[in-house]
């Protein structure tokens, strides 16, 4: 295709909305459509896209996104925990499918050199396609994804002296290892664990009181692009300069408005990276030479998934059969870096061109292929016995969850007071605040709190939002609660939404959504009155009985008003009539019940007045 840019766009966002709803409703996932789009619209499909290698480079951009939200999910101290399975299990992974798939290769006639070269290359796994897997299966916070994250997150790593490491065993003058490109890339490393930390950190603080949601997505992926440039310019890996920026923006309070913000990009931009890699599969060699291919092609999966299963069973990982099971069909396949090794080590002559296009023909077919394979070892595995209660867990798992069932919109006088009850029933809450001062005051205070706008369906999802059972929407501004209640409504149909209500007016209109309001200075009040009847000589307890009565008769009356609210001469009669009944109450001496200031909310209904 000879186009322009535009044409081209078109092409590709065409491909993904006509191949992800096909490939979905045949259950066989998204990675697999983008896979499919890439090999039609490619040099040996359709030929629409010529320069397979140009969009491939520009692709990459997703995994670095994706890389980065990754970080965010996983703040120091998990990562900490997790230092056992990334270098025991992704050290031992790597290690032993280096030594047989290089045995292998030796065995074909390669030199020792190039062996061990294709080896480390093949051992590697795609941490795009296998994220994005765990992702579409939910299973990235399960015993084995949390594991597979691990050896991924190893192999991200040992990627990165593999590819230091190729010039010097291809002999290529003028690229040997010095102190001094180490000592370059150590202090790359350190500046962004430096910047990440403190320089970030302030200009979003900066970014965020200006209000304005273009200017922070414009800063997010300048930090995200920024750090990936920078770790890339110092010879390192740009997706590990990502993540590192990630990680350490964690545990800011900006956490998830940026995984707002980067996700529509990192889905979009990964999409096209698969569309590449499909592209970039050479039918002709595997036309040409189908058996040798589909044997090497056979023996990485083999390989690769008897020692994933081997690791996963091992300690720390201590897997039962099904899920070390579920590893290996996640992870046998070939990976994105391997593209990166074999272009490398064909530069400086470790293969040939021939065995490069082998090679990358056999991890593009593997990452084809392991969706639907997955599909099967999926069915397979529901025919296998559930993990015993009392099996031992993962070390790495001995940090809890932090999947909070409650959100709290709005952190202001009213929010606060739910938050800290919460706390000292140790229920864990995730909190938004629009106001950046307050989530900075309350941060300071030692308090977990993030800033967002809860009026936003992206981040009601990066918060969670699937996961809560319970919302309270306590922001100081009518209108945004209502905005928030509606769309929560609408989002998760099923949780239950407690809301901040200012007047009786306001209250209405959030019982037509459904919410149980809470109305704001209701119990303050009443209890003032209270206090005021004491004052002038009334017995405590009788004091309490009369604010009882008149709490049950004020809730009774509301729930009558929202059925006629906008009915003005209905709504004047109940008033009437509810004034006389109130008198009637009082005079009457009868006992009351102290019920809570809760006010139930009835099915959506209005009178057509």
């Amino acid at each position: 295709m000879h186009g322009s840019g535009l044409e081209l766009a078109l092409v590709f966002l065409l491909a993904a909305v006509i191949a992800v709803p096909v490939f979905k409703k045949l259950g066989l996932g998204a990675v697999l459509a983008y896979l499919a789009a890439g090999v039609v619209l490619g040099p040996d499909g359709l030929g629409l896209v010529r320069d397979t290698d140009r969009i491939l480079d520009a692709a990459e951009i997703g995994v670095v996104m994706l890389l980065f939200v990754i970080g965010l999910e996983l703040s120091p101290a998990r990562l900490r925990v997790m230092r056992r399975p990334v270098f025991v299990s992704g050290g031992l992974q790597v290690l032993l499918s280096a030594l047989a798939l290089g045995a292998i290769a030796y065995a074909a006639h390669l030199h020792w050199k190039s062996a061990l070269v294709v080896g480390l290359g093949l051992a590697l796994s795609s941490t795009a396609v296998g994220l994005q897997l765990l992702g579409e299966r939910k299973e990235l916070t399960t015993d084995y994804g949390r594991l597979a994250f691990a050896i991924l997150l190893f192999q991200d790593l040992a990627a990165i002296p593999l590819l230091a490491a190729i010039p010097l065993l291809g002999g290529a003058k003028d690229q040997t290892l010095t102190w001094a490109i180490a000592l370059q890339a150590l202090g790359a490393v350190a500046l962004v664990v430096v910047g990440g930390r403190y320089l970030l950190r302030y200009v979003f603080r900066v970014v965020a009181r200006t209000r304005m949601p273009e200017v922070f997505t414009a800063t997010a992926l300048f930090a995200v692009l920024g750090s990936a440039w920078f770790m890339q310019g110092a010879g390192l890996s740009a997706g590990l300069g990502a993540f590192i920026a990630g990680v350490l923006l964690a545990d800011s309070e900006f956490r998830h408005e940026l995984e707002s913000q980067i996700q529509p990009f990192e889905g979009l931009l990964l999409g096209l990276f698969f569309i590449a890699v499909g592209m970039g599969i050479d039918l002709d060699r595997v036309v040409a030479e189908p058996l040798l291919i589909a044997g090497g092609v056979l023996a990485l999966l083999l390989v690769k998934f008897s020692i994933l299963f081997v690791v996963g069973r091992l300690w720390p990982g201590r897997l039962p059969p099904r899920e070390a099971m579920a590893l290996g069909g996640v992870l046998w396949l070939g990976g994105e870096f391997a593209f990166v090794v074999f272009n490398e080590a064909m530069r400086v002559r470790l293969i040939d061109s021939v065995a490069h296009d082998r090679l990358v023909a056999m991890v593009g077919v593997s990452m084809a292929l392991t969706p639907l394979l997955l599909i099967g070892i999926t069915r397979l595995l529901r025919e296998m016995p559930a993990r015993a209660a009392s099996a031992p867990r993962p070390d790495f798992d001995d940090i809890a969850d932090h999947q909070p069932k409650v959100l709290v919109a709005g952190m202001g006088r009213f929010g606060q007071i739910v938050a800290r009850l919460l706390v000292a029933q140790r229920i864990p809450f995730v909190a938004l605040e629009h106001n950046l001062d307050t989530v900075e005051g309350l941060r300071r205070l030692g308090n977990e709190l993030y800033y967002g706008d809860p009026t936003r369906p992206d981040l009601l999802r990066a918060a969670g939002g699937e996961r809560i059972q319970v919302f309270v929407m306590a922001m100081d501004n009518p209108e945004t609660n209502t905005k928030a209640v509606r769309l929560v409504r609408r989002m998760y149909p099923n949780a239950k939404v407690f809301a901040r209500a200012r007047d009786r007016q306001h209250a209405w209109r959030l019982m037509d959504l459904g919410a149980t309001v809470f109305r704001e200075l209701f119990g303050s009040s009443l209890k003032m009155g209270e206090e005021v009847l004491v004052a002038l000589g009334m017995p405590p307890e009788q004091a309490g009985e009369h604010a009882g009565r008149f709490r049950e008769h004020d809730n009774n009356l509301l729930r009558a008003q929202h059925l006629v609210y906008d009915d003005d001469v209905a709504l004047r009669q109940t008033s009437r009539e509810s004034r006389v009944e109130l008198m009637q109450l009082f005079a009457a001496d009868s006992s009351g019940s102290d019920d809570p200031e809760q006010v139930p909310s009835p099915q959506p209904h209005k009178s057509g007045g």
